[in-house]
Parts: C-alpha cells; structure tokens; sequence
C-alpha cells in the first residue's frame, strides 16, 4: 500500500460510517486525512484518536449541501497540506419510503445531499487536480446505482445519477482517476432517518446481510493504493449472504 502514504485525501460524511472508517484505515496506512461533517464533536474525536495512533488528520466543519462551504473546506486543505490527492465523496443520506407517501422535502433532501453534495465535491477539488496535473475523485454510490427497489426510488435515482456523474467525468479527463463506490448495506447510520414504517421495516430485512465499514474502507484503501496509471474505475461490494436480492 504504499501508493497511500503521505497522499492529501479529503473524506465527506466523515463523522461515522463508512466516511469514519475509511479515514481511520487510509491514516494507519500513512495518509493525511482531511474529514469533514456537520458534527464537529465527533469529527474532534476521530481526528485526536487517529493523532493518538501516529496518523495525521485535520477536519472541518462541512455541509456538503453548501458550494461555498466545500470550496472553504478544499482551500483549507490546499492550504495546510500543499496539495489534495484524493478527494472521497462520500456524504449521503436514504430516508426511503414510497413515491405516494408524497415525503417532497425528504426527495429535495436527497438531491440536495446525495447528487449537489458530489457535485459541489467535484466542482471544488477540479480546477486543483487539472493543475496539479494529478487527482482522484471517488464517490460514493451504491448498489442501489444498479438496481432498484421499491420505496428505495428517489434513493436509487440519486445513486445512479451518482454513477452517471462519475462515468462522465472519467471520460472527460485523461489527468485523474475517477473510482465509483457502490456498497450493498451496510452498517452504519445510513437510514436513521427514516420517517415511513414500511420502508423502516425493509431496511432492517436488508441489514440481516450487511457489510460491515471496514470491508467497503478497505475498497477504498485498494482503489486508492494502485499505481498511479491505473484507475479502478467502479467497485460493486456485496456480502456473499446478499447475492439473494438486489441491494
């Protein structure tokens, strides 16, 4: 892994989940990790933890809702680091139930973090990696980006725009490498948010077969650590339990 040592990488959604747990492997294996979220508190704590260790992490306060925000947060990485190697966009939120329950402003949440979230990520770190010559941008999707299931639509939908984004950015640039993650459910707090029962219901039949963090970091790690004229475009991680159903 030694491709990983002392690269800049920026993670959002780094506060818990996959986001956390990548941060936490990508430092062990010598990175410096930028992490940014909207708690602080708990950002405080990964970043001393991951200092305790010998690892070298910063974060800052983040929604990636907000462009300006994220350009702040780029900045401030360029600035105290010199350079952004990586950035993982990983933020997102699954608040499912189905299209009649008519839950709008949880669809405009969706967008809002899921789709504009990467693209802010994307719009933020772009003009850095074309002039440094070099970059990676990993996102991250889901299966949900290769199939889609009920009360999941308007999840489903901004996981395969997620897809599509990642796609067209990797054949617009002969400069970066571009990685979509697209993990099978996991245990994180992914869907805490959930308002309708049924769709509740469902995600727990889900989680009966879910990853744990550390595999899909571990992904993240591998796509990260190849050589730099390899670019693993896109990377489908289920538990062998779920190969049953789609998700």
């Amino acid at each position: 892994m030694m491709n990983v040592a002392n690269k800049v990488i920026l993670i959002t959604g780094a506060s818990s989940g996959i986001g956390e747990a990548t941060a936490r492997v990508l430092a062990k294996n010598g990175a410096i990790v930028m992490l940014g979220a909207r708690r602080t508190e708990r950002l405080a704590a990964i970043v001393s933890n991951i200092k305790d260790s010998g690892g070298q992490a910063a974060y800052r306060q983040l929604d990636v809702t907000d462009a300006q925000q994220m350009k702040e947060f780029v900045s401030f990485a360029k600035h105290n680091f010199g350079r952004i190697d990586v950035m993982f966009n990983n933020a997102g939120i699954m608040p499912l139930s189905p299209m009649r329950a008519l839950k709008t402003d949880e669809w405009n949440n969706i967008v809002d973090i899921n789709i504009k979230g990467v693209l802010n990520g994307i719009a933020a770190v772009l003009p850095i990696m074309e002039q440094q010559g070099s970059g990676h941008i990993i996102n991250t999707a889901s299966t949900g980006a290769q199939a889609i299931a009920p009360l999941c639509t308007v999840y489903c939908a901004s996981k395969y725009a997620v897809r599509a984004i990642s796609e067209g950015l990797r054949q617009e640039t002969d400069k970066l490498r571009v990685t979509v993650l697209s993990p099978g459910v996991t245990t994180t707090e992914l869907g805490h948010d959930i308002t309708d029962e049924t769709a509740a219901g469902l995600l727990m039949q889900f989680r009966d077969t879910s990853l744990n963090v550390e595999a899909v970091a571990n992904a993240v790690l591998y796509a990260i650590s190849q050589p730099d004229n390899v670019d693993v475009n896109e990377l489908v991680i289920r538990t062998v339990a779920s190969h049953g159903h789609s998700f």
